[in-house]
Parts: C-alpha cells; structure tokens; sequence
C-alpha cells in the first residue's frame, strides 16, 4: 500500500511535465512580481538602514526566497476536491482501498516537487542574477529550510483540504476558496512581512497558522531568526500540523456521514 501512494506522487509529477511551458513563463512572471516589490520596498526604505529589524539586503532575499517557496507550497486541491465533491466522483474514491485524504496529499506533493525542480530553483537561480539576493553559506541554514519548507507544504495543504472539503456543506464555495487564497498570501508575509503588521494584528497572527506557511522559514533563511531560536520556530510549524489535522478529521467525518445519508 505505501508504494501505490509514492506512485501517486510519480503520477502526478509526470501530468505536471505536460504543462511545464507554462511553468517556465510563470517563472518569468514571478521574477516580475520580485522585482515589482523589490523596487517598491527600496522606495519605502529611502536612507533608513533597517525598517522593523529588517535591512534592505535581508527585505529583497526574504521578498525573492518567499515568492519562490510559494511556487513550491501553493497547490489547488481545495478546488480538486470541490470539484470532485460536486460531480460525485468522490464516492468513488471512498470505495477504493486507501485513504483519500491521503492520497489528496501525495497528489499535492507530487506537484510540488515538480515546481521545487522546475520552477522554485531555475526561478532563485535567475532571480539571484538579476537582484542583490543574499543567500546564506552556513549548510545548516540550507538543511533547517528544507525541514521547514516541508512544513509549509504540509500546513498549506491542511488549509486547502479543509477548504476543499467545506463543498459537502455548501453548494458552492467558490467564494470561500479565494477568501482562503487571499489570507494566506496576506498573512502568511508573503506580501508584507508579518513584522510590519499592526500590534493588535501581529498578535492575532500568533495564534493562526498563516506565518508558519512563509514568515517563520523565510525568517530563518534570512537570518533573522538566529540558528538557536530554530527549534521555536520549527516547533510552531509542528504544532499546526498537528493541531489542523483535528478539524479536517472532524469535518472529514461529518462529511463522510452526510455522504452516506444523501447517498444511501
């Protein structure tokens, strides 16, 4: 059974080189979007050497290092699992011997590791030539990101299932899935670094799981967050995984039940 989930990964992998083109351009759009926010943060910066423990040269490798993880964690299996919930496929899948969820999540990686090797590291690459990025030289700094890129990935998918899954529960939760797209890009410091947050906001953020996705990795890639405060940061990131797993077990069998009720 665990080798037919890795071929679940395999396969989605391989459907993902048929669309790679448009991978290549979405790097050239990223670089955009880098560049866009690089020049926009060096006009608020002015003469200030450092804005909110920030320095310009940590602003533009946490803006081009954020921008490229996305590539890796973002995935839409909240609208896979909208649509498959919509047209009744879903039931199919729950005969079948594995675990949906499960395998939603193997899907999920699948892609990502598809963005990782052919658009997070060709795009870091072009975009280190084009702007000041300032990567880290210590191999631990290297190792603990990757842990915690993982996490994001893995915490990014929890909210797009428990998303995805929300389509049992209501006709149509378009609305709800750009609403969930626009927090996480927002308050996951994708956009604005959560440290130029408002007070009564940047407490707030404390108790969601948005920044484990984005501020807390890039964070430690930038140095911010020094090597002996990792284990803080990183035991964030493992808490919400586990703490998420508990409404999507929650609402996986709520919606199972309704499922079954409708279906018979």
């Amino acid at each position: 059974m665990r080798s037919a989930y890795l071929d679940f990964i395999r396969i989605r992998f391989i459907m993902m080189l048929a669309y790679r083109v448009n991978y290549y351009s979405g790097i050239v759009i990223y670089a955009i979007n880098i560049g866009a926010y690089y020049f926009l943060w060096q006009a608020i910066f002015g003469d200030k050497q450092e804005l909110q423990g920030f320095t310009l040269g940590q602003m533009t490798t946490y803006i081009a290092v954020s921008w490229m993880a996305r590539a890796f964690y973002f995935n839409n299996l909240d609208r896979e699992i909208a649509s498959e919930i919509r047209d009744g496929s879903v039931a199919v899948q729950l005969i079948r011997p594995y675990s949906y969820l499960l395998v939603k999540m193997m899907q999920g990686f699948g892609e990502g590791l598809f963005r990782l090797l052919l658009f997070m590291v060709p795009g870091l690459a072009i975009v280190c030539l084009i702007f000041p990025v300032k990567l880290p030289t210590d191999p631990a700094v290297w190792g603990i990101y990757a842990v915690m890129l993982f996490f994001s990935f893995l915490i990014n998918s929890q909210i797009n299932i428990l998303t995805g899954l929300f389509a049992f529960f209501v006709e149509n939760n378009e609305g709800m899935m750009r609403m969930k797209r626009v927090m996480v890009d927002l308050f996951s410091g994708v956009i604005v670094p959560v440290a130029f947050f408002p007070g009564w906001l940047s407490a707030i953020m404390q108790w969601l799981p948005f920044q484990a996705i984005t501020y807390l990795p890039s964070s430690v890639f930038t140095g911010r967050t020094p090597l002996n405060e990792v284990s803080r940061v990183l035991g964030l990131q493992v808490l919400w995984f586990a703490v998420l797993l508990l409404p999507i077990w929650l609402v996986w069998r709520a919606a199972r039940q309704r499922l079954f009720v409708q279906g018979g």
